[in-house]
């Protein structure tokens, strides 16, 4: 591999690196050579960009990029090592050149120095100092890194004047602060092991903050606060990058249960095959992400016994082979924890998890979530034992492409209900067992979807109840193909799948009776430009009964029939029984 190429300008703002037209991430092409594309960054469509937005957020991949290279180089043979400490001097000279803030950044953004934001210098800072760290420990690394020490001392202090500032606006609980508090770490850790002592990691976290941002931004049912499937696994990330060198047994009790109980979190949501949905803001499918899942993976694996995980990173090897960093062997000095205990609700970040054979299902019945929340209160999401997404989350584009935005935050792209065709309010709902309720979405609008597990199908009851007379929606928005047959005034029949993927089945009957329209949408964030057909499934009245009956395909006995009377669903099954569950119960 060709010598890294440090870039001698600071970077921007890594969320305008995607195309306008499309919606999509521009390519990045080979960040660690320096140069930009001499036509443009492409994307997928053929789009090529040059504008100083581009250009600066390919910078920031770039830092980024080379500083999680630099922790590869750091642990290899002695001519690596010394391309690493090459490239590190270089960063010291053109860090200690820069103003004291960015000075192109935006008026809302907390600044760094080499970086628009002090979170992304933060993320950088973390890997520099690790690869730092690594180098100190090899006993020819000598005098070189002495040039290094003013490069650490300044980010632990731009770090820990960043996050001091957060502390005075009071956002505790910010990712942001995680970060920072990370970077404060790093830097120190790496520090003490170039001066020739011993971190105390877990002394460490309590003097920058770590611990105490652990015990006010996680639940207790182990989500971080803004239930982002993406914003949990960086905050968890984080963490885990911050102790290294901990012994697992000498982790406070507190430390260690809010780390098992983030862990359990994703493990409890993950589909059989380890997909994880992307619940509210976050990246829909992602090289970069995909390998940020397989580090902490990796590092749980380490940190805990049973590698709870594991299912989680080889499904995240779908969109990212990248060779993790070679400092994870060793990370935690010490035997493993005991494995984190499994579960499937999770009250107060608002989701519960179903299984029926074939089917994973996902209710989301949560608090909003501060910025990264979504307008989708009682989604219901749908994946096959392989992954397959039926019925996903769609996630998020990044930031800058504001028209896309909003458009994934919004209620017409999630599996939940509308009514008069307006968006929900952001607000809070109520997760009690098996039920999702809100009342604060509309005026006068009460809504509750239960969820009945069933080994041979998955039952779906979506009531809603209002004040005065409108039009009541049910969303149906696939991430797959979707096949939709009347089967008069009242009912329909959905297949769910494209080519050689998992099916699914859905019989669908509403009481009074409802329209069926199939919509065209945009698809999964990952590409908007790919439309998709749902389904709006509509009414006009004060209330609305919308019962939807799932089965994989290879489900016995298979659905026949599915009818409501009053208070009682009713299915037909292919054997001659008919099950029976009440309404509202």
């Amino acid at each position: 591999m060709a010598a890294l190429t440090v870039p001698r300008e600071a970077g921007g703002w890594w969320h305008a690196y995607v195309c306008p037209a499309h919606g999509v991430e521009l390519d990045h092409g080979d960040l660690l050579a320096g140069a930009f594309p001499a036509n443009g960054a492409a994307c997928r469509y053929g789009c090529r960009l040059d504008t100083d937005a581009v250009r600066g957020a390919r910078t920031v991949l770039a830092h980024q990029a080379i500083a999680q290279r630099l922790r590869h180089l750091a642990a290899g043979p002695p001519a690596e090592r010394h391309e690493a400490v090459t490239a590190l001097h270089r960063y010291a000279e053109l860090y200690a050149g820069l103003p004291g803030v960015h000075t192109g950044a935006d008026d809302w953004m907390l600044r760094g120095r080499l970086f628009h934001q002090a979170l992304t210098e933060a993320i950088w800072a973390v890997n520099i100092a690790h690869a730092a760290r690594t180098l100190a420990s090899h006993r020819d690394a000598g005098p070189a890194l002495g040039p290094l020490v003013p490069l650490l001392e300044s980010l632990r202090e731009a770090a820990g004047r960043a996050r001091s500032e957060l502390l005075r606006k009071g956002d505790a609980r910010s990712n942001y602060t995680a970060w920072l508090a990370a970077a404060e770490i790093a830097c120190h850790g790496a520090l003490d092991v170039i001066a020739g002592t011993v971190p105390d990691p877990v002394r460490l976290a309590e003097e920058y903050g770590l611990g105490a941002h652990m015990r006010v931004s996680v639940h207790r049912d182990g989500w971080e606060w803004e239930a982002s499937t993406y914003y949990h696994l960086f905050v968890l990330r984080a963490y885990l990058l911050a102790l290294r060198g901990a012994r697992p047994d000498q982790v406070p009790d507190d430390m260690a249960g809010v780390l098992g109980a983030m862990v359990s979190a994703l493990a409890g949501v993950a589909a059989p095959d380890g997909t994880l949905p992307a619940l509210h803001d976050g990246p829909y499918r992602r090289a970069g992400q995909a390998a940020e899942i397989r580090e902490v993976a990796a590092l749980t694996g380490r940190l805990f016994a049973g590698d709870p995980l594991k299912w989680v990173a080889q499904a995240a090897e779908r969109d990212s082979t990248a060779r993790l960093p070679e400092d994870l062997e060793g990370w935690f000095a010490g035997g493993p924890l005991p494995t984190p205990a499994q579960r499937s609700s999770f009250p107060d970040a608002g989701f519960a998890v179903f299984r029926s054979t074939g089917v994973h299902a996902v209710l989301d019945a949560g608090p909003h979530g501060g910025g990264h929340g979504h307008r989708d209160k009682l989604s219901l999401y749908l994946y096959a034992d392989d992954g397959t997404a039926w019925q996903p989350d769609p996630g998020q584009v990044p930031y800058a492409h504001q028209g896309l935005r909003k458009h994934y935050a919004s209620t017409a792209a999630h599996p939940t209900f509308r009514v008069d065709e307006t968006e929900q309010r952001p607000c809070d709902a109520v997760l009690d067992g098996d039920t999702g309720r809100c009342d604060q979405a509309y005026d006068g609008v009460t809504a509750t979807r239960q969820v009945v597990e069933d080994r041979r199908y998955l039952l779906d009851i979506l009531v809603l109840e209002a004040s005065a007379e409108c039009r009541l929606t049910a969303q149906l928005r696939p991430g797959t193909e979707l096949d939709v047959v009347a089967q008069g005034l009242d009912r329909a029949r959905t297949v769910w799948g494209d080519g050689d993927s998992a099916v699914l089945t859905g019989c669908h009957v509403a009481r009074p009776p409802a329209e069926f329209t199939v919509v065209t949408h945009p698809g999964t964030a990952d590409d908007p430009a790919r439309a998709r057909q749902g389904v709006d499934w509509s009414l006009t009245g004060r209330r609305a009964v919308f019962v939807s009956v799932y089965q994989a395909a290879d489900a016995t006995p298979s659905v026949r029939r599915v009818s409501l009377s009053e208070r009682t669903v009713h299915i037909d099954l292919a054997d001659g029984t008919v099950a029976t569950h009440p309404i509202g119960a």
